[in-house]
């Protein structure tokens, strides 16, 4: 491929990454807890523990909150500056992949494998979210490409430098996301030992000298958690309830059995893998299939096979049994289904047949829908919010051109397959999606960001709230994270879930401190005019002759508490909150 359109690739991928990450605010869920502890992060004195609200947040050790926090110091406060580091992660994402493929098939190998594992949907999400999945991405993908070059290494020197850049990287992952970036490297190595018969390969002394950067770099911060108030205590949180109990019922208090939340139910991978590998997944298909038929190849032709279905099964194979799923979990092992997708686009103009230019035109075509199906959420969100947008010219601007050029070049892929140009059409379908990701998402993102304005009610309560003791009334984490974040007011918590026991706790406190108000989230969504049009126009409104009052939204433990409704906060088709004060307090004020 000429230099010229590799550029072109890299600057579509650069501007999809860049939209992603540096052009919305924050979005539940995760996301404003997340913002709270690179906040915090950002200026508390000890940086070993991660706090959410002020208190430890155990699950995930501090490295993506350091990274975070000391760009939010730099540039302030806002989600583009949390996210600054994600740019960082998406591009050693990009480049590692890139280069286990470049080695083990070739450039053009190398720059699909990147661009893959840079555009599939899960590992997109992964690479612009604000939480600890995107360095742990980047780690192990840097893990992975030490190993190849380790277990593939033709001398001692270079065989060491790929087993100690393996372990670096894991060292590095281990401080975002605990042992779980040990998972998907131990698998893939031991699995090519076993698959080749290399069992030499586990007597190497160069395998295990970079254990002790390794364990250097690990131990350092687990002695200084150890040594810091509640240390073990912390450390059992950090690595037998969030670890342990990711994969099994552990013996813990409710708050901490993680087994419990997303459970796990069989074949659910398997089921969603398609959405994962969108809108590859096609493709997918096909280089499975040419890997299968070509399975009597030479052996150094097979080698990238196999190291690409020894980063992807077995850790399928593994999270399928787990207690908990999520989809995040999985993204680390579509490092070997981009490189899968590298090696088949190699020889793709040499050695096709019908079944891989029909997988080429079925991607066309469902890019053509996504055409469609971006062009009514336009259309749809533009009319839900164009009373409030600023830039009005500029949404139809460019959601107009991301759509024409996205529309152009499915186009042209078709028309490329047709010549039996197979490479071009590949590259034409990879412009078409980064031009919906930079077009008409980026518009849309904009206008998603009203729906998740959280940063609006936080600083709303702090100005109801002022000179006034608050309480909060069984928040999630979210609540937590933006009160402190965006209210500026210290807060009272009774945990939940909402039970006699702790509807008494509240009332025993508002009888110490009658002033107090109660912020409580409130169930359900609001709905905007055009959702509710919209649900109406679909049948999914119940349908009255005669219109119904709004319900009374204060909630039943409220009224037995003599609370009433200060102020009630909405985002459109969002989360919906109320600030309770009792009758007492209302009657003096």
């Amino acid at each position: 491929m000429p230099r010229s359109s590799a550029v072109l690739i890299w600057l579509a991928l650069g501007l999809s990454w860049c939209v992603g990450i540096l052009g919305r605010g924050y979005w539940t869920p995760d996301e404003p807890r997340e913002a709270d502890i690179a906040w915090r992060m950002s200026w508390q004195p000890a940086k070993a523990v991660p706090l959410l609200a002020g208190d430890p947040f155990c699950e995930k050790p501090p490295l993506t909150y350091w990274a975070a926090g000391a760009a939010v110091g730099v540039f302030g406060n806002d989600a583009w500056a949390a996210r600054l580091p994600n740019l960082l992660y998406a591009l050693v994402t990009a480049l590692a992949v890139g280069l286990i493929g470049r080695r083990g098939a070739g450039s053009l190998a190398g720059l699909a494998a990147a661009a893959a594992i840079s555009t599939f949907l899960l590992s997109y999400q992964v690479a612009i979210w604000l939480a600890t999945d995107a360095p742990l991405l980047a780690a192990v993908s840097v893990a992975l490409w030490g190993l190849y070059t380790g277990f593939h290494a033709m001398s001692t020197g270079e065989r060491l430098r790929g087993y100690s850049c393996m372990h670096a990287a894991l060292a590095v992952g281990f401080l975002a996301k605990s042992a779980a970036a040990w998972m998907v490297p131990a698998l893939t190595f031991f699995t090519l030992v076993v698959w080749e018969r290399r069992w030499r390969e586990l007597l190497r002394w160069e395998l295990y000298l970079g254990l002790i950067l390794q364990a250097a770099l690990i131990l350092t911060w687990v002695w200084v958690v150890y040594v810091g108030p509640d240390g073990p205590a912390h450390l059992r949180v950090f690595f037998w309830n969030n670890l342990v109990g990711r994969f099994a019922h552990v013996d813990a208090p409710e708050e901490l059995q993680y087994a419990a939340a997303h459970r796990n139910t069989p074949g659910k991978y398997l089921i969603e893998l398609p959405a994962y590998l969108w809108p590859w997944t096609l493709l997918v298909l096909a280089a499975a299939r040419g890997a299968w038929r070509r399975r009597q190849e030479p052996g150094d032709r097979r080698s990238m096979v196999r190291f690409a279905a020894a980063v992807f099964l077995p850790t399928l194979c593994v999270l399928s049994i787990a207690a908990t799923a999520r989809n995040i979990y999985l993204a680390p092992a579509l490092a070997g289904v981009a490189l899968l997708l590298g090696w088949w686009a190699e020889d793709l103009e040499t050695a096709h047949d019908r079944w891989d230019l029909r997988a080429i035109r079925g991607t066309s075509l469902l890019l053509m829908l996504s055409v469609a199906v971006f062009t009514a959420a336009v259309l749809i969100v533009g009319r839900d919010s164009w009373d409030g947008l600023q830039a009005r010219a500029a949404y139809v601007t460019l959601s107009l051109l991301g759509l024409i050029i996205a529309a152009a070049c499915s186009v042209l892929s078709l028309r490329a397959a047709g010549q039996g140009r197979l490479a071009r059409a590949l590259y034409a379908l990879l412009l078409a999606y980064c031009a919906l990701l930079t077009g008409p998402a980026s518009q849309i993102y904009r206008s998603v960001d009203t729906w998740q304005d959280l940063a609006s009610i936080g600083r709303a309560v702090g100005r109801d709230a002022v000179d006034r003791p608050m309480i909060l009334f069984a928040p999630d984490e979210t609540t937590r994270a933006f009160v402190d974040l965006y209210a500026g007011t210290a807060v009272d918590l009774i945990p939940g879930p909402i039970t006699p026991l702790s509807a008494g706790r509240l009332r025993a406190e508002l009888a110490d401190a009658p002033r107090s108000v109660v912020l409580t989230q409130l169930p359900g969504r609001s709905e905007s005019r055009t959702v509710r049009g919209i649900k109406d126009w679909l049948g999914l409104n119940p349908r009255t002759t005669t219109p119904r009052p709004d319900p009374d939204p204060t909630p039943d433990w409220a009224s037995e508490a003599r609370l009433r409704i200060a102020h009630l906060y909405a985002l459109p088709n969002g989360r919906r909150y109320a600030l309770l004060e009792s009758d007492s307090a209302a009657a003096s004020r």
